[in-house]
């Protein structure tokens, strides 16, 4: 029997194409070899703070780095220990009184887990950065940074946005 003319050519076109096939391993390492160098370059020892988007922080002219501590986070409704929610703003507005239990407790259980070996017994180095929208009631801080004293925290910062250089400059030319 006459083989069809597509079928010679499907034959022809599979012993042609029976080689393994191979791959170019160059331009793969190279792909890696950046990302790698990339991964490096901005793998900083910079302290990451949660994103909260409902959050504007101020702005410093403080040129000194953020250490890594246990992070507060106040925002619109609830306070935040670490990522985790300890007590809503409106029940801490409504109490009398500096100290907030929820959270003195939230930061006496962050003693053992956040904190470096030499904070847990130095109680004048273990620090705490407290985050908060610029325009929270002083009251609530001052409630917040009390409890915070009363956990055993000898350093509280606050969370701040640095200002350019440019912004200094012009700060500086005003006055």
């Amino acid at each position: 029997m006459a083989k069809s003319g597509r079928v010679k050519r499907m034959e022809k076109h599979h012993r042609r194409n029976k080689g393994v096939a191979s791959l170019n391993l160059v331009s793969l390492m190279d792909i890696f070899t950046i990302l790698v160098f990339f991964l490096l370059v901005n793998s900083s020892d910079v302290e990451v703070l949660p994103n909260a988007r409902d959050v504007q922080l101020p702005e410093s002219i403080a040129e000194e780095k953020a250490k890594e501590t246990v992070v507060i986070l106040i925002g619109d409704e609830d306070i935040l220990v670490q990522g985790e929610p300890v007590a809503k703003v409106a029940d801490v507005m409504a109490t009398k009184g500096n100290d907030i239990p929820a959270l003195r407790q939230a930061l006496k259980s962050q003693n053992d887990r956040v904190l470096r070996r030499e904070a847990r017994d130095d109680i004048a180095g273990r620090e705490v950065t407290i985050m908060g929208d610029k325009d929270i009631p002083y009251r609530l801080l001052k409630k917040v940074m009390a409890t915070c004293t009363e956990s055993d925290y000898g350093q509280i910062s606050l969370a701040v946005l640095q200002k350019s250089s440019d912004k200094l400059e012009d700060l500086q030319a005003s006055r």
